[in-house]
């Protein structure tokens, strides 16, 4: 068969319902990673959904056990073929964050998927469910294609935590090194740019939470006896809060900041446009570090963020002067900061502005390193190139996710080049009720993706050279 016949058969596999029908067992599957006593659950999705699905395709499968404890485990498969000359890992997680079912709209349920129009309604539907049975329905139309020759070697590692900070996830890439080894790291997760253009990324923005603390005394005190003698913990927060980051959004702690906006970032950027679309929130131009396009805020700089913020009882307000104070905070950071002294830098500034009475410290949990891929890799170049011969269409080029995802375990740890086609869009209501996938871009990404995987086989192995 040809190229285009592959990709008649990733478009039959979505029109005659099979991926509907494959979408829709994997929804129903409660797989949430963020609720305790969920590991039978989370493991079952590898052992009754996945490895059936794989076997047949030729992939030898196995369990590996988590070094977390009370950690779910990762299925690593691997599909190998006698004289191939590159092999290519892709990845995915199976796991979502709560249903919170009550929130979602009537007649909707997170563990049914619903359609409705171009949306496909259902937990794990855009994140990740429905882009890894993307594809894995994409590779095993190019096999039929090809009669069961890729060309290359595949191996795949779904993992069942990605959802509370992929635990346990770099220690198992950092254990199995050599049996992960590979050429290229081709997976899927996140949005496209715009709902109507194919977008790689090529790595993410690193996230780092911290937490700012004020405890000036026990307990709350009458602010009639005693306002305007006692220092209001509230108040202290909030000014060294605006002494991070005005009230315009810009980062006012030079430790906090890359170094400089690459030349080829900015190129890369520069065609790039965000926001505009239907269900997109309204965007506040002058936000954040001026002197930058809105691509450049978002893909190529840092950001500060105040996630919550409590003082006193804001359920049942008093008056009263409170005793204590907290802020959650986050800074999505880009490759050239200084993440290892966050903390460093949080506290000498806070120190020198007179607020030595405020602890900072880093939130518990693993956090996702920022990653970058260079543009003008060719491995970018020709997935950018397989993508517009299949779909017509032009492709966004992001150096990295505006967001967070464990990249770092595959371009630092194993060292490999990493290539991200998402196949979801911004407004999808990722981890928010009513999440939803576009039926659309469903159907598009089978195509694009079983062309990606036929000229794999046909270009990769002198780019792997």
């Amino acid at each position: 068969m040809s190229r285009q016949q592959a990709i008649d058969l990733a478009t039959a596999y979505f029109d005659q319902g099979v991926f509907e029908s494959t979408l829709r067992r994997r929804v129903a599957m409660p797989t949430e990673s963020q609720e305790p006593g969920k590991l039978k659950e989370l493991t079952a999705y590898l052992t009754d959904e996945l490895i059936p699905v794989l076997e047949p395709l030729g992939f030898e499968c196995r369990l590996i056990e988590n070094p977390i404890k009370d950690g779910a485990p990762f299925l690593f498969a691997y599909r190998a073929e006698k004289g191939s000359d590159f092999t290519v890992l892709s990845y995915g997680h199976g796991d979502v964050v709560r249903g919170y079912a009550p929130q979602w709209h009537a007649g909707l349920d997170p563990w049914k998927l619903n359609i409705q129009g171009d949306r496909w309604y259902g937990r794990g539907s855009a994140d990740n469910k429905g882009q890894h049975s993307i594809n894995l329905a994409a590779l095993e139309q190019v096999l039929i294609a090809r009669n069961g020759k890729l060309g290359y070697d595949v191996k795949l590692i779904i993992e069942m935590g990605e959802e509370t900070g992929s635990p346990g996830l770099r220690e198992v890439c950092e254990q199995n090194a050599e049996l992960f080894k590979s050429d290229l790291f081709l997976a899927s997760d996140g949005p496209r740019v715009s709902a109507t253009r194919p977008t790689l990324f090529l790595g993410s923005r690193g996230a780092f939470n911290f937490e700012l603390k004020i405890n000036l005394r026990q307990g709350a005190h009458h602010s009639g006896n005693w306002g305007g003698l006692l220092k209001n913990p509230g108040v202290r927060l909030a000014n060294a809060i605006a002494s991070i980051c005005n009230e315009n959004g810009k980062i006012l702690v030079p430790g906090l900041l890359p170094k400089s906006l690459p030349e080829n970032i900015k190129r890369a950027l520069s065609t790039i446009q965000v926001g505009g679309g239907p269900n997109d929130p309204e965007i506040d131009p002058d936000w954040a570090e001026p002197g930058l396009t809105l691509a450049e805020k978002v893909f190529g700089w840092n950001t500060f963020e105040t996630l919550a913020f409590k003082t006193g009882n804001p359920d049942a307000p008093v008056n009263a002067i409170p005793g204590h104070a907290i802020a959650y905070c986050q800074l999505r950071y880009v490759v050239g900061s200084d993440n290892e002294h966050f903390i460093d830098h949080l506290r000498a500034h806070l120190d020198a502005h007179g607020y030595d009475d405020i602890e900072v410290y880093a939130s518990r949990g693993e956090a996702a390193e920022a990653t970058r891929l260079d543009p003008d890799n060719a491995w970018v170049r020709m997935a950018a190139a397989s993508i517009k011969s299949s779909v017509g269409k032009d492709v966004d080029i992001l150096p990295n996710l505006g967001g967070s995802l464990p990249n770092d375990a595959f371009s630092k740890i194993l060292g490999l080049p990493t290539v991200w086609v998402p196949h979801s869009y911004a407004a999808c209501s990722q981890h928010a009720p009513n999440e939803h996938m576009l039926g659309s871009i469903a159907r598009e990404s089978l195509q694009l993706m079983a062309g990606l995987f036929w000229d794999l086989g046909e270009k990769g192995a002198k780019l792997a050279s």
